[in-house]
């Protein structure tokens, strides 16, 4: 199976290097990305929005010659969402990683500007509960592997028009919460309650992480991956 793997914000192609040899031990192609603008200063990323990263991701899809799995991390999940949407007969399922489905009209998050691009602001801006598996080694290996992220990209609303994206099977893989602790959770959200029980096949699988399993736990999600694409 080809397998496209989208970054969540600040993050490049690299930031799946530990993930990607269990992946292809189990037969699978795999083709991480590195979106448009990512590390540009504003005067060449201050037009990229989030409709730009997902047209990038949907190339590669179109590049392939069959059906894909689309894996996004965080604000990736945007990004694999949008390209299930835009090709929803070509991928064949799609994998959350520590993120949810985002219902149209809505933007990954807001983050404080800096010369016109979003910085990576920091281990030590995320609460605990992301970040307590990433010893002070980790930290410091993966930290200088971000890139500045174009100013749109966080905050345009993402635009999703076709609903035979529900008929795709989806995957949650979910750093701390299990099926029934979600549900229960997401059925306060309003809108992203109803995105995520439009989907005719959806479920959710506890990781036992923080927000970046990539870093702290690569095999595991590379094998919860090929275990969610076996099904």
């Amino acid at each position: 199976m080809d397998i496209i793997l989208i970054p969540g914000l600040w993050l490049d192609a690299s930031s799946w290097h530990d993930v990607i040899p269990t992946l292809e031990r189990a037969g699978h192609r795999v083709h991480p990305l590195t979106l448009p603008g990512l590390g540009a200063p504003a005067s060449e990323s201050a037009e990229i929005g989030i409709a730009d990263w997902v047209d990038d991701a949907t190339r590669v899809l179109d590049s392939l010659p069959g059906e894909a799995v689309v894996v996004g991390h965080s604000g990736g999940g945007n990004v694999a969402w949008g390209v299930a949407d835009a090709r929803p007969e070509r991928v064949s399922r799609v994998i959350f990683v520590d993120t949810v489905p985002p219902p149209s009209g809505n933007g990954i998050s807001e983050f404080e500007l800096v010369d016109g691009v979003v910085p990576f602001p920091g281990w030590d801006f995320f609460p605990d509960e992301d970040v307590s598996d990433l010893d002070e080694e980790t930290r410091s290996r993966t930290a200088p592997l971000t890139h500045s992220v174009p100013a749109r990209v966080p905050t345009d609303e993402i635009v999703l028009t076709d609903s035979a994206r529900y008929r795709i099977p989806v995957t949650l893989l979910m750093g701390g919460l299990d099926q029934e602790t979600f549900e229960g959770m997401i059925d306060q959200w309003g809108p992203y309650a109803d995105e995520y029980h439009a989907i005719d096949d959806a479920e959710v699988v506890k990781v036992g992480s923080g927000h970046w399993p990539q870093f702290s736990v690569p095999e595991k999600i590379g094998e919860l991956i090929n275990a969610a694409i076996a099904r």
